[in-house]
């Protein structure tokens, strides 16, 4: 049921003609609850595309009645006529719903350059299908209609004492922190306010979306929503509400990761015993986006050495040669030098795990990442973005 999981949302996908493949293309999800409450974070891409200047605007005030997303084209980088176009979207779902069109997010995504009239007219067609489809039994339509290059759509959903969360992810290329190339929605029937939950928002993508690494590639259309209707009544603990949230985007994030483009293995870096989260992150990052770590791994080659070279590049506090490095349960390093052989190492299952030990502190953090693969390269040389 997804981002209908909770109480007080409805959602549609539907086709508007904006894919050459006939699949659905535009979604809707609609907050009937009785709190109208909307936090999002954004993409820190400098590039911003224009439904993320609309919508950046419009969440400010942390009412949201509405989003609205399309896939087949980013309206990105079309000037003042494409942000004409969100406007208009907006306008149109706001008109339909009877709601203001300040109250309503746009998302989109797709390739880069895409928002001429035809665009506009299929997108705004979109919406009137989409409000006209509109059901609480319609989360997995909408989870389907944000997919571009994605194989399978991705929700999850955490059901607490009293109060639901469900949400719905896109995303399968151009996955980079800040955020990764996604669209999220993210529903809950908890009682919260605005503060609490772009508060609760900003941890929750901060150690979920922001560590995923796919690509080192990022988008220019990122954007994470979370609506609270309050139709549970419940008023839920602050950690725990924090910790589902969590769950919840840690899952989709995990999902995004499963299905990157043309990827063959899965790679969680775990570095451990860093001076300090930042420099951890800078660790892990530096691994998650050496092209030649990426490509041993492909191969099914534990080059540890590929590890030591990437980290040595960062301004992170430790000495490289007390570093120990872990690959699928195997210390392959030890203290900057060799430990078991290469032989002992099983990296042909798609899930491959990477320790990086730091000796330097407490603070350990987890980076997801994948491999590069001929797939990959294909792919992005097939589609322009």
């Amino acid at each position: 049921m997804t981002v209908t999981a909770a109480k007080g949302f409805e959602a549609a996908g539907v086709v508007a003609g904006l894919k050459s493949t006939g699949k659905p293309d535009v979604a809707v999800v609609v907050n009937r609850g009785p709190a109208k409450v909307g936090a999002a974070v954004f993409t820190s891409n400098r590039a911003k595309a224009n439904p993320i200047l609309w919508s950046q605007q419009a969440v400010s005030d942390g009412v949201v009645e509405a989003v609205v997303l399309n896939s087949g084209g980013a309206n990105c980088f079309t000037g003042t006529f494409g942000f004409q176009t969100t406007h208009q979207t907006a306008e149109k779902a706001a008109e339909l719903l009877g709601v203001s069109s300040g109250d309503i997010l746009v998302c989109s995504t797709g390739l880069i350059g895409t928002g001429d009239e035809i665009f506009r007219a299929k997108v705004l067609d979109g919406v009137e299908k989409g409000v006209a489809a509109l059901s609480a039994d319609g989360g997995a339509a909408a989870a389907s209609a944000i997919m571009t290059t994605d194989t399978v759509s991705k929700t999850a959903v955490r059901e607490r004492d009293g109060w639901t969360i469900g949400g719905m992810a896109k995303g399968a290329g151009m996955l980079a922190p800040g955020l990764a190339t996604m669209l999220v929605v993210i529903t809950t029937d908890a009682v919260l306010d605005a503060a609490d939950a772009d508060a609760h928002l900003r941890h929750a993508t901060h150690v979920s979306f922001d560590r995923l690494d796919s690509d080192g590639c990022m988008s220019t259309n990122d954007q994470v929503t979370l609506l609270a209707s309050g139709a549970s009544g419940v008023v839920p603990d602050p950690e725990a509400f924090r910790a589902a949230l969590t769950a919840v985007c840690i899952e989709l994030a995990e999902k995004l990761q499963g299905d990157a483009e043309g990827a063959s293995h899965d790679i969680t870096i775990e570095v451990r015993h860093a001076a300090s989260e930042s420099d951890a992150v800078e660790v892990g990052r530096s691994v998650a986006r050496n092209n030649l770590f990426k490509a041993a791994i492909f191969g099914n080659d534990p080059n540890w050495g590929r590890v030591l070279a990437a980290i040595g590049t960062t301004q992170a506090d430790f000495d490289p040669y007390e570093v120990d490095v872990w690959m699928n349960g195997v210390r392959v390093c030890t203290d900057g030098g060799p430990d078991a052989p290469r032989e002992d190492v099983d990296l042909t299952p798609r899930a491959t795990h990477v320790v990086i030990d730091l000796k330097s502190g407490e603070a350990t953090v987890r980076i997801l990442t994948n491999d590069l693969t001929h797939d990959y390269v294909h792919e992005n040389s097939a589609y322009s973005s």
